[in-house]
């Protein structure tokens, strides 16, 4: 009788762990989200209706994720060294807080405020010829805001300020950066790589669930994809909370950088498959692509050399995922990196989630906001001919230390393909979500719209990122 009385007592306590471990790993479905807020023709406020996530996660989940604002831009300020609203409004005054049509266009200087790009979408959207989508005719300017990353971020940028090195090329030192930005105040003769190292290592905290629903559209605005995924990050190297640093110690003795672990629900022949690829932190290591063939119940490993091939119907390639996601070498498609402006841009985030792409009006985008942010402008010039990209052009804010828009131009010099992100911020968590991205081809006259939400993900695992947790997905 003991011994059944002990088999069910630890019988009880694994069911207690294991229903525990389940209630915190709130997943939740592109389905179930989208009933807060449709991909189009929807304004519905979608950050503020679920709370900025509050409503999706558990409380001490909630909890772990979110911190004194107060507290968040204190630090930050003192990171960065300024607040954005005590630099900004110098340039073009005229151009003041509140709602504009095209009818504006031409009574202000908007032209000077705006990367070409986006001034060009400011428009009506062509009635016929090649187009496409996301146009807008109205927006509305909202005064600046201070904005910040995550107090834990924020403290591990501060702690490691300045002892992050780089070598006589501009390259980072590895063994020199620890957590956080690496270059919080940018500035040397390697200014602009320090620029983009930052994004390199810029921060959704340390683990993170994304979900995506991906529509591509052809040069007459026909829908030529829809693709829905949901997907893991997690961060091995340069953790801002427990563990520290290096997730374990696989993580520090290989060396890796991060895992991404991708999962397709559609389209219908790519259901099940996931992706699962591991980057290292030296830059010439290829990373570790593995793929779990649902058809086939296997796993294959994948070549990693070709990262130029295009994303199944999308207007990307592997190194513009999340809009860049080159490894910086100086033996690998190296560049030649400039500063080449600094100033103040109209540029767009939601805090309330209520932007959206209507379909009945030519495919333009709505409740667009605005704010002016000082920004640099960083030139990637391509020293390998054989790349696909000749150049590329960075608009990066100062303070968030984040892109705003990305212009790609090939060899010959023709603008090929951009990237635009219409940032969602979630003021507790101090973090940042794609929230809408346009990918575009000025080639071939290709849109590629994403519909995207992601949130921290506090109960990923090892186990969740491995081989068998790709199975496990299906």
């Amino acid at each position: 009788m003991k011994e059944i009385r002990l088999f069910l007592t630890i019988f009880m306590s694994l069911l207690l762990v294991a229903s525990v471990g389940w209630a915190q790993k709130y997943e939740i479905s592109i389905k179930e989200l989208e009933k807060y807020k449709a991909p189009f023709d929807d304004p519905a406020p979608f950050y503020k209706n679920i709370e900025w996530f509050k409503k999706i996660m558990p409380p001490d989940a909630y909890k772990k994720v979110t911190h004194d604002v107060d507290a968040m831009k204190r630090v930050w300020a003192e990171v960065v060294g300024f607040r954005a609203p005590d630099v900004v409004g110098k340039a073009f005054p005229e151009i003041k807080p509140g709602k504009y049509t095209l009818q504006d266009k031409t009574k202000y200087p908007f032209e000077k405020v705006m990367w070409k790009h986006l001034y060009d979408r400011f428009n009506a959207p062509p009635k016929s010829g090649p187009r496409h989508v996301a146009y807008f005719t109205e927006f509305e300017i909202v005064p600046t805001r201070q904005y910040y990353h995550a107090l834990p971020v924020g403290e591990a940028t501060k702690k490691h300020m300045g002892t992050v090195k780089q070598d006589g090329q501009g390259y980072i030192i590895n063994d020199t950066y620890v957590a956080g930005f690496p270059f919080p105040r940018p500035d040397g003769p390697h200014k602009a790589q320090q620029i983009i190292y930052n994004w390199d290592k810029s921060y959704n905290l340390d683990t993170e669930y994304y979900v995506e629903h991906v529509f591509g559209y052809t040069k007459d605005l026909r829908n030529d994809y829809e693709g829905m995924a949901t997907a893991y990050q997690a961060r091995l190297q340069g953790r801002v909370k427990d563990p520290m640093a290096w997730l374990d110690t696989r993580a520090k003795d290989q060396q890796e950088l991060k895992v991404f672990q991708y999962m397709s629900q559609a389209p219908r022949d790519l259901f099940g498959n996931v992706i699962s690829v591991t980057s290292y932190i030296d830059p010439n290591r290829d990373d570790l692509f593995l793929m779990y063939i649902n058809s086939l119940r296997r796993i294959r490993k994948l070549t990693a050399s070709d990262t130029q091939d295009p994303a199944v119907g999308q207007d990307i390639i592997y190194e513009d995922a999340y809009g860049f996601n080159q490894k910086l070498s100086p033996k690998r498609y190296p560049y030649k990196y400039e500063v080449i402006g600094e100033g103040e841009y109209l540029c767009p985030i939601s805090w309330d989630g209520s932007p959206y792409l209507s379909t009945k009006e030519g495919f333009i985008m709505k409740n667009l906001q605005f704010e002016r942010r000082p920004c640099w402008v960083v030139q990637m010039t391509q020293l390998d001919k054989n790349y696909v990209y000749g150049k590329r052009i960075w608009y990066v804010d100062k303070e968030m230390l984040i892109f705003w828009h990305i212009d790609n131009y090939d060899q010959k010099g023709r603008l090929y393909r951009t990237y635009s992100n219409t940032w969602g911020f979630l003021p507790e968590m101090g973090i940042y979500n794609q929230f809408q991205v346009l990918a575009l081809d000025h080639v071939d006259t290709h849109s590629t719209y994403y519909h995207s939400y992601s949130y921290p993900a506090t109960w990923l695992t090892r186990g969740d990122i491995s081989m068998s947790g790709m199975v496990k997905t299906k």
